[in-house]
């Protein structure tokens, strides 16, 4: 005796065998998206720049001649370096529009562009938004400060109209922000102020920069490339990066967990009047190191 298919079965039998292909295609799209995320590079995001307080010997019209022939695209100014190159008086925020235009000619022609400006410290609001329309004419990312504490909502609120950044520095004790810690508390309902990580001057403090970094994570929207001969001196030494102390491969590798997405700024505070091999040296060191992550 034949026996016969059960036809009544087919709808309920079509309906499971979708159900089972929906599941395997969202399961290979959840696949595919994750192995996407895996692949991104986040360094190719990173920006290697130049703090040019490594120049600070000089007019920055110099300076810029001197990154310029280290093959490095991106500064951070900081107010007060004389300008040069024909330029009266200083960067900052008392530039009159005309020196301005020079300033960002003279950039131009050399494909180097401000990213950020520090450190700054100013006393009253008024001045802050002084220096937010500076940053706004240049085009920065963010600003490298020490705000007042009793500045940081204001601060805050210019940052996010202007959208730009303010990245807090960490100088060497006793300064206030010292310690991650600090940084962190002025970031609490403060979407706009985040770090600027001097990984030179935690090890001064006796801090691993390494544990710091984890503690900003999501914070961090700049980075000082320093190195030092010393742990946990406050007055310890400058060399070039790669040459004293820090863990520069570590320091990279939690970098690229977080997905940073900024700048590196090389800030050199020793050889001054030579530094430039230096900063070469540094820009093949960081290449070389990068490269190591993919």
């Amino acid at each position: 005796m034949k026996k016969l298919f059960p036809f009544f079965l087919l709808p309920f039998l079509t309906i499971i065998f979708c159900m089972s292909c929906s599941s395997s295609t969202q399961q290979q799209n959840a696949d595919s998206t994750a192995a996407t995320k895996d692949s991104v590079d986040v360094t190719k995001n990173w920006k290697l720049g130049v703090q040019l307080w490594t120049f600070n010997h000089f007019t920055m019209a110099t300076a810029l001649d001197k990154v310029d022939s280290t093959g490095i695209k991106f500064v951070e100014a900081f107010p007060g370096q004389a300008l040069g190159g024909g330029m009266k008086g200083s960067f900052g925020i008392e530039m009159p529009d005309s020196t301005k235009a020079k300033l960002k000619e003279l950039l131009a022609s050399k494909g180097i562009s401000i990213v950020a400006f520090g450190v700054i410290t100013p006393e009253t609001i008024n001045e802050w938004k002084k220096y937010f329309e500076l940053a706004k004419y240049f085009g920065l990312s963010y600003i490298t400060a020490e705000p007042l504490k009793n500045q940081w909502s204001q601060v805050d609120s210019l940052a996010g109209i202007y959208g730009i950044k303010v990245a807090i520095h960490d100088h060497p004790k006793p300064n206030v922000y010292w310690s991650p810690d600090s940084v962190l508390a002025a970031t609490v309902g403060h979407p706009n102020i985040g770090s600027c990580a001097d990984v030179g001057h935690w090890p001064r403090n006796g801090l691993n920069p390494v544990d710091c970094l984890k503690k900003l994570e999501g914070h961090v929207f700049g980075v000082h490339l320093k190195d030092i001969k010393e742990f946990g001196k406050v007055d310890a030494a400058d060399t070039a990066v790669g040459h004293g102390i820090n863990d520069f491969p570590a320091i990279f590798r939690e970098l690229k967990r977080q997905n940073f997405s900024g700048m590196l700024s090389i800030e050199q505070e020793s050889n001054w009047d030579n530094s430039v091999p230096d900063v070469i040296n540094t820009r093949k060191y960081f290449e070389a190191e990068v490269a190591k992550l993919k």
